[in-house]
């Protein structure tokens, strides 16, 4: 993996020993985000790929581009499926040249951004074939790709400046993801689900949570917990229905309510009420949930809790050997940031 030796290579390290970076579901105030993320000393900025509900990964990535100086940048997870291998060297070349030494990219299989759209991610196969012909792209070779032989044809200019300044995060946690993001990746990038015991095995291990940190006296149940914390806590409702249906949201808290609701959509729509404000705000099931209990579990789903026990969270990540935490805020975008960066020692 290429090291940058840009001014961001040492920023963003927290009290816990690790690297604290921010995530963001792509707004087009994304890029203004960026910018006070950069102020805070976070260390990257990972945005969402989700075209069902979100402007264009690469143009906020270019925009943030051009308001910061120091902060990484990164599309955290392109989806194969979505996207010529083509139109993603093309962009991450640009990005690199707009940004350089700040560019790091991600790829997954597209769980939230296929099931949203009445999609099955893509298999493992494909994704090993695109991110091999996608970094050969960046490297100036000639490849293949659906029967025709294909190569940049980018002037000097608008190509990276070294064959491999972008490092390749893979996003997965299963056994088989595993062992192609050790053969094929340059870090293990992790969402939606507990550190595999396999990241050990990885230099670069970058961790994805959302959650909120909590006023003194303030309870599971405020108006502003639901707002910051809530999208993360639904999406427990939402992975539990997609992998195991509506048995296994029923033994959530808050879960029957939830079913109701969604079952008022049309079954062949269904996908579209589920993911509706994807990790940006509460849908009405989610909303039924939470007001049915469902916030009793957000300090046990989400990195929720007091200063203390939000840095207490991410030093056991730290010790099941996450390098990088990528810290989601939603609502308040500067008080979760400030909040999550004082907790953290980042501010220090």
């Amino acid at each position: 993996m290429t090291t940058s030796t840009s001014p961001a290579a040492n920023k963003g390290r927290s009290a816990a020993g690790l690297d604290v970076s921010a995530a963001f579901a792509t707004t087009l105030e994304t890029p203004q985000h960026v910018q006070i993320a950069e102020e805070l000393g976070f260390r990257r900025a990972w945005l969402y790929d989700t075209p069902q509900q979100s402007p264009d990964v690469w143009m906020c990535l270019a925009l943030a581009a051009e308001r910061t100086h120091s902060i990484g940048l990164g599309p955290g997870v392109l989806v194969p499926a979505l996207r010529h291998p083509m139109v993603s060297a093309s962009g991450a070349a640009a990005l690199e040249r707009l940004a350089p030494g700040r560019v790091a990219v991600a790829f997954g299989t597209g769980y939230t951004s296929r099931r949203a759209m009445g999609q099955r991610p893509a298999s493992w196969t494909y994704m090993t074939r695109y991110v091999t012909t996608f970094r050969a792209l960046l490297r100036g070779e000639t490849v293949e790709w659906e029967g025709s032989r294909l190569r940049m044809l980018h002037p000097d200019e608008s190509l990276p400046s070294a064959p491999d300044a972008i490092p390749v995060y893979i996003g997965a946690i299963g056994p088989k993801g595993m062992e192609i993001a050790a053969s094929l990746g340059d870090g293990l990038f992790v969402a939606g689900a507990p550190v595999p015991e396999q990241a050990k095995e990885f230099s670069h291990v970058s961790y994805l949570a959302l959650g909120s940190v909590l006023d003194d006296g303030e309870a599971l149940d405020s108006d502003r917990l639901r707002t910051a914390a809530g999208p993360g806590l639904a999406q427990a409702f939402h992975v539990s229905y997609e992998l195991g249906g509506e048995e296994a949201v029923k033994a959530l808290p808050g879960g029957p309510e939830w079913l109701a609701v969604l079952q008022t959509t049309p079954e062949d729509q269904r996908h579209l009420a589920v993911h509706n404000g994807h990790l940006l705000h509460l849908n009405d099931a989610d909303t039924a949930a939470w007001n049915a209990g469902a916030h009793t579990l957000v300090e046990h789903v989400t990195l929720t809790g007091t200063a203390d026990e939000v840095l207490a969270k991410v030093q056991q990540l730290a010790a099941s050997g996450v390098t990088e935490i990528m810290y989601q805020p939603a609502g308040d975008i500067r008080r979760e940031l400030e909040a999550f960066a004082d907790a953290v020692g980042l501010r220090r």
